[in-house]
């Protein structure tokens, strides 16, 4: 069972609940010792002068802070032990806020509440509650192992989430620090349309087990492997960039192959040696065709043949189709607000176009 790392109580107002603070995530990185090559024998770090090369102690070590070129102000350990705050009680709630006006970059480590004893639970669960049906998080500000920290108070399931924040001071200007970002809007017309439609072809529910650390797996192999005397191949190459000239031809790629079509050549050939033998002379596997019977509106594919007839696509024909392809008829027929719509929105919207053109040619 995890073990607190903090005791302390949450107060908002007059009321108070006595909590114990947990880590809500441990890590699973592979880690290492330092050995000299050829030998069992441990690296160990020393503090050493770099001026003589001698070992200091770690009683002679003390802080400076640079105010000139080889020039410091000199701060002793017990100076700084005497400003340091003392260890906080209280995680003292000052503001509520709406969670989605804090930016993500502002959250740092995350950590879990938990009610100190069954006669807490009940106020525990009144805050919790409380955050949790009003969207607002408890803003607050408390001392672990001599630092302050800022933090947001939030609502889970059965859970009161503790997360701290970075100070606003320690949040950089991405305007002022990056070299290169977009001075207007680059995305427009049917690359934007494109892009949409990829964004909505891949959408799925969130299941973080979906997940894995893939570098990490790779890496027990390694030492699995290098353990028995075997070896493991090497990674694939990271994919070329996108030319702006191709990215029209790697957005249809992209789709073709989000709806398991035959994937689009979308940059440079890699360097691959030419197959020989059989395996040259076995053609390569084709994607089905969908039956010629089914009558439904065209998808995506058919999108350079120009805009195509809806009067024949009722709701039922409509609906076999994915949300990428209802989505592209309704950027064909320029459909309103489509980049809002849910999939039923879609084939509704379309629906009634097709009502519509099929009046006007009566």
């Amino acid at each position: 069972m995890a073990r607190a790392i903090w005791t302390g109580v949450v107060s908002f107002g007059l009321v108070s609940v006595p909590v114990g603070l947990y880590s809500a995530a441990e890590d699973h990185t592979v880690h290492f010792h330092r050995l000299q090559r050829g030998t069992a024998d441990r690296i160990r770090n020393r503090r050493v002068n770099e001026r003589t090369g001698e070992e200091v102690g770690t009683g002679d070590i003390v802080k400076g802070y640079e105010v000139g070129d080889g020039e410091y102000v000199i701060v002793e350990p017990e100076e700084l032990d005497e400003i340091a705050p003392g260890r906080s009680q209280t995680i003292d709630i000052t503001d509520f806020v709406d969670l989605g006006e804090i930016e993500p970059v502002y959250f740092d480590r995350t950590y879990y509440l938990a009610p100190r004893g069954k006669e807490y639970t009940k106020v525990y669960e009144l805050l919790r509650a409380a955050l949790a049906q009003s969207n607002r998080v408890g803003v607050a500000t408390f001392v672990m192992r001599g630092k302050q920290y800022l933090t947001a108070l939030r609502a889970e399931d059965k859970v009161l989430v503790l997360q701290t924040l970075h100070w606003a001071d320690e949040v950089r200007d991405p305007r002022k620090e990056l070299p290169e970002l977009p001075s207007g809007r680059a995305g427009k017309g049917k690359e934007l349309d494109m892009a949409l439609q990829l964004v909505d072809s891949l959408e799925r529910p969130w299941d973080p087990s979906r997940y894995r650390d893939a570098y990490q797996e790779k890496v027990r192999e390694l030492v699995k492997a290098k353990g028995e005397g075997q070896e493991v191949a090497a990674a694939e190459e990271a994919p070329s960039a996108t030319n702006v000239v191709d990215l029209m031809q790697a957005l249809q790629g992209s789709l073709d192959q989000a709806r398991g079509g035959p994937r689009r050549s979308t940059g440079p050939k890699s360097k691959r040696p030419e197959p020989t033998g059989e395996k040259a002379r076995k053609p390569a596997a084709k994607t089905p065709r969908k039956p010629a019977a089914r009558k439904a509106p065209p998808t995506a594919s058919h999108a350079s043949a120009g805009s195509r007839d809806l009067r024949g696509a009722g709701k039922r024909e409509l609906r076999q189709l994915s949300k990428a392809e209802l989505y592209q008829l309704a950027a064909e027929h320029d459909v309103p607000g489509r980049s809002r719509m849910s999939r039923e929105e879609l084939v509704d919207a379309l629906a009634r176009a097709g009502r519509r053109r099929k009046k006007s040619a009566a």
